[in-house]
């Protein structure tokens, strides 16, 4: 564990994770990982205080088993942990953390146990009379020492051979300090002396009060070894309960840290999936100051990745490693929720240079005694980097291309760098493979850090050089022993990486035309539904309103009075006439965002498009949502003409104010229909409006306030009167 920690720089990264347990323990979480990712799931939905620091309390349990006896302070730290899950009972969970709670049954003679202590640890008062009348009679003998010094120190006899009138602490002992020759006026016990041969002295009268609380401090450590024995036999009683509720706190001390960690920084809990998927969205390696993000899918078996030296390849392997790890042992890291990674047995990095001369191997044969035991693996991860370190290469390349194959099989997935071009070639062609290249920037030559899928990567070596230092002529001379061909086969290299994202740029941008079309065809699929829905409320209409006519008809027939008659005649024409289709009208196809539209009587232009929905912005600089419906296509822009000055007045109606209730709507949808209130009422040319948002949890009125104070148009709002919503209200003047 601690070995592949540290070849993948998580060192730091753990240690700052493992200082948030409550005790220190392996990071290892046991059990099902599912059931423990729900459980944190569940727990971050409460504000819970962290546990106290409590002492590893294996060694108290066997002691308890031997029938030894706990020291106060050791059973305190069961105390604390007793407590805490008390603590824990008096939150509402629900879920599976509900279930585990309740199971966490505390006998009643440990909860009297845990009343015994105070946050410090101190028997509280009342426990044991006996007891507290020793630290009575303790506290009461000190305060006698206290009061007799300062007599002798007051003393007129005493006082001309007193150094000074403090009283001092040596060896734990409270004494006065004296010049010579004070043996003629007190009797004393000289404790020490001091650099400037002065005395430290105990005087008799005090000596036999210091006695008296030796003999009372004895009786108390008497009394307290009673009272632990007692306890040490409940404990043992409970000593299954103690070995449980011990292990659980170490369970929730596993969660809580978590919790806290993905806190910091804003980390999210990646779970292995059983799907074989592994995609890294946006991570960031921990040991990186402000890193690029890495995306990366590595789904297939093995994954070589190639390239610029210098360019980022290890730490991409590393990347891929430590993400592995992190969601293995259920550790948030800095990653976008979108990530995926797949569960393995077990991870394994092949980094470093095995070479010693202590054990007579080289590098090539540490390599190979590495890879060797990798076939007794299954459903691993491996990361081998520099692949061919240490022998030809040529004949490198032929063996691992078996070497891989052969690993393949055993469900195993390798994360490769190399800068051999034989093995990538080798390998291109086994679907089973994924090339990676490691960019460079030909213009400012330097590695770009980014990488790209699906192509060979040109090492870049004798840009490299120069970059660190090496002479001009030597890198000359070195092309030209390298050789044309071998330069030519780089330059093919080259061309088809660039081919390759110009090839990517291409399809990101088709994409986007294909996301676009897509939408317009939801847009036309919504709007043709709900224009079905309107021609059957249409219809029914018509049908509801002609068979009223028809009634009211057939009532003028039956009618025996001629002056009735005509009066139901009368009423089925005025219904008849009445009757009146609504025009269905289309949506304009393919409106988009900056096309010029009217709106009513009013002409503006599309600032964007949500659902059924648009934004427009009129000619008078209002924006303004309205239906996708409503809107046709507008001819050219108005011609600018100077506006006359004119003074409108507009006036109230006759309630006063046009109210708006938010009332149990979700803030979306509640800020989405005060949008379109303050439009129409801007429209409609109301100076004064009354919006009620209630009071609640606030989280509506803090929104609606925010959207008041950016809006362009409201010159200002209060709260309402108290018989109008009073808080739960605001008056908006437009």
């Amino acid at each position: 564990m601690n070995e592949i920690i540290k070849k993948l720089d998580l060192v730091e990264y753990i240690d700052s994770f493992s200082k948030l347990f409550a005790r220190q323990k392996s990071i290892i979480l046991e059990g099902d990982i599912n059931l423990h990712f729900r459980l944190i799931n569940e727990l971050s939905k409460y504000d819970i205080k962290q546990p106290q620091v409590v002492e590893n309390l294996d060694t108290q349990i066997i002691h308890i088993q031997k029938q030894g006896i706990l020291k106060s302070y050791e059973i305190y730290e069961f105390v604390k942990v007793i407590n805490y899950f008390l603590y824990l009972k008096r939150f509402s969970f629900e879920g599976k953390l509900q279930e585990w709670i309740e199971k966490i049954i505390v006998p009643q003679e440990i909860i009297n146990i845990c009343d015994y202590f105070d946050e410090k640890a101190k028997l509280k008062h009342g426990v044991d009379e006996d007891y507290d009348r020793v630290v009575e009679a303790i506290k009461q003998n000190k305060q006698e020492i206290k009061q007799n010094l300062y007599k002798t120190i007051n003393s007129s006899k005493v006082r001309t051979y007193m150094v000074d009138s403090q009283v001092h602490y040596i060896n734990g002992e409270e004494c006065l300090l004296v010049r010579g020759g004070f043996n003629h006026v007190l009797k004393a016990q000289v404790l020490d002396r001091s650099n400037s041969g002065f005395f430290y002295v105990l005087p008799h009268s005090v000596s036999s009060l210091k006695q008296k609380q030796n003999d009372l401090q004895n009786k108390q450590e008497e009394i307290l070894l009673k009272l632990c024995k007692q306890v040490t036999s409940i404990f043992e009683k409970n000593l299954l309960f103690l070995k449980f509720i011990n292990k659980e706190f170490d369970r929730f001390d596993h969660y809580q840290a978590r919790l806290y960690f993905a806190k910091i920084g804003d980390k999210n809990f990646i779970l292995p999936n059983k799907k074989g998927i592994n995609k890294l969205v946006d991570f960031k390696h921990p040991a990186l100051h402000e890193p690029k993000p890495i995306t990366i899918d590595f789904s297939k078996s093995v994954i070589m990745i190639t390239g610029v030296n210098a360019g980022g390849k290890t730490m991409m392997l590393k990347s891929i490693l430590s993400a592995v790890f992190l969601s293995k042992y259920l550790l948030p890291y800095k990653a976008n929720k979108e990530t995926q990674i797949a569960n393995f047995k077990s991870i394994q990095a092949v980094l470093d240079d095995p070479q010693s001369v202590k054990n007579d191997i080289s590098t090539f044969a540490g390599r190979m005694v590495e890879f060797s035991k990798l076939f007794s693996s299954k459903g691993a991860i491996v990361g081998v980097d520099e692949i061919e370190l240490g022998t030809d290469s040529d004949e490198a390349a032929s063996l691992f291309k078996v070497i891989i194959e052969d690993l393949i099989q055993k469900d195993m997935k390798i994360i490769i760098t190399t800068h051999h071009k034989r093995l990538a070639a080798l390998m291109a062609s086994n679907e089973d493979v994924e090339l990676i290249a490691a960019l460079y920037d030909e213009e400012s030559q330097k590695p770009t850090y980014e990488f790209l899928q699906g192509t060979i990567g040109k090492s870049y070596a004798f840009e490299t050089a120069s970059r660190y230092g090496i002479p001009g002529n030597v890198i000359k001379r070195a092309k030209q022993v390298y050789g044309e061909d071998k330069d030519r086969l780089n330059e093919l290299i080259e061309r088809s990486s660039a081919l390759e994202i110009e090839l990517k740029q291409k399809i990101a941008k088709l994409d986007e035309e294909i996301n676009e079309h897509e939408r317009l065809n939801r847009n036309l699929k919504e709007t043709k539904e709900s224009l079905d829905t309107h021609i059957f409320m249409e219809k029914s209409k018509l049908h509801r309103e002609y068979k009223d006519a028809r009634n009211e008809a057939k009532k003028a027939i039956k009618a025996k009075i001629s002056k009735e008659g005509h009066r139901h005649l009368n009423t089925a024409h005025q219904k008849a006439s009445q009757i009146k289709t609504e025009k269905v009208k289309e949506i304009e196809e393919n409106l988009k965002e900056g096309d010029r539209v009217k709106y009513r009587n009013s002409k503006g232009v599309i600032v964007s498009i949500k659902g059924k929905k648009a934004y427009i912005e009129n000619e008078m600089g209002m924006r303004l949502q309205v239906p996708l419906l409503e809107l046709s296509r507008s001819g050219n822009p108005p011609k600018i003409k100077a506006k006359p000055k004119a003074t409108v007045s507009v006036a109230k109606p006759d309630s006063g104010h046009v109210k708006l209730d938010l009332h149990g709507q979700r803030v979306e949808e509640a800020l989405e229909n005060l949008d379109k209130f303050i439009s129409d009422a801007l429209i409609a040319g109301f100076d004064e409006v009354l919006v009620y948002h209630g009071i609640g949890t606030g989280k509506l009125a803090a929104a609606t306030k925010k959207y008041l104070d950016k809006h362009p148009k409201i010159k200002s709002y209060e709260d309402a009167h108290p018989s109008s919503g009073g808080f739960g209200a605001k008056v908006i003047k437009l």
